[in-house]
């Protein structure tokens, strides 16, 4: 859809954003933030991870680049923003430090990203023996996979590319919720830290009215400003 130029985030919303899905998370479940974006005059795309994103993320990372691509050259926008939700940061990041994508990245704000790994799916590797029940992307979010050693080494935030992550005290599934933070001057934001009352959990962040203001915050790199009653 095009801008809504009444609206006054239309001026920012020369780059589309693409919303990126995380592990088992169908295009039709960011329906409801990739409205928001849209409300607020974004052209917005929904992309879903190959094979829901249980197989190796450097592939789909891989993936995810020729989806970029498709959507520069359908838009004529040099430069796309990302929102991407748990694995999808990890998608987006890979695509941004090993693939060359930062040349065609303004903004990467993720939700709920174990970007250092969690604790969940080194239980999981356990309880599967091992091989976290042969979910090869579950292996490689555990923390000191050699996954995250090689995405996590050297510069947390290559290029020009503004690096905002959110993240929630009550995550159930990224442990220790910190492990959603990044280095080498990302803007981290723990949304308690500002509404220590608001309860969001892990799928709430793509949900949550304060997690999305935050997010419509980064996307006109504006100050942390969380509205800690939106609905």
């Amino acid at each position: 859809p095009a801008p809504v130029a009444a609206n006054p985030f239309a001026a920012a919303a020369a780059n589309p954003v693409i919303v990126v899905g995380g592990l088992s998370g169908v295009a039709v479940a960011y329906e409801p933030i990739a409205a928001r974006l849209r409300a607020d005059g974004y052209r917005t795309f929904i992309y879903q991870l190959p094979g829901l994103g249980l197989g190796d993320i450097p592939t789909s990372a891989r993936a995810f680049a020729t989806y970029v691509n498709q959507v520069r050259a359908s838009t004529g926008a040099a430069t796309v923003d990302l929102v991407a939700h748990s694995e999808g940061g990890l998608v987006s990041r890979y695509y941004l430090k090993r693939l060359g994508g930062t040349g065609a990245v303004g903004r990467y704000v993720s939700l709920g990203t174990p970007q250092y790994g969690t604790y969940v799916a080194n239980i999981v590797a356990f309880l599967g023996l091992g091989n976290c029940a042969g979910v090869v992307a579950c292996q490689q979010m555990t923390i000191g996979s050699a996954f995250l050693a090689d995405l996590n080494a050297g510069d947390d935030t290559p290029g020009a590319v503004r690096y905002t992550t959110i993240r929630t005290l009550q995550d159930e599934l990224v442990r220790p919720t910190g492990n959603a933070a990044v280095n080498d001057g990302a803007t981290n934001v723990l949304i308690q830290a500002y509404c220590p009352l608001r309860v969001v959990g892990h799928l709430g962040l793509v949900l949550d009215g304060t997690a999305y203001t935050i997010v419509r915050g980064a996307l006109v790199d504006g100050p942390v400003r969380p509205n800690c009653l939106a609905l």
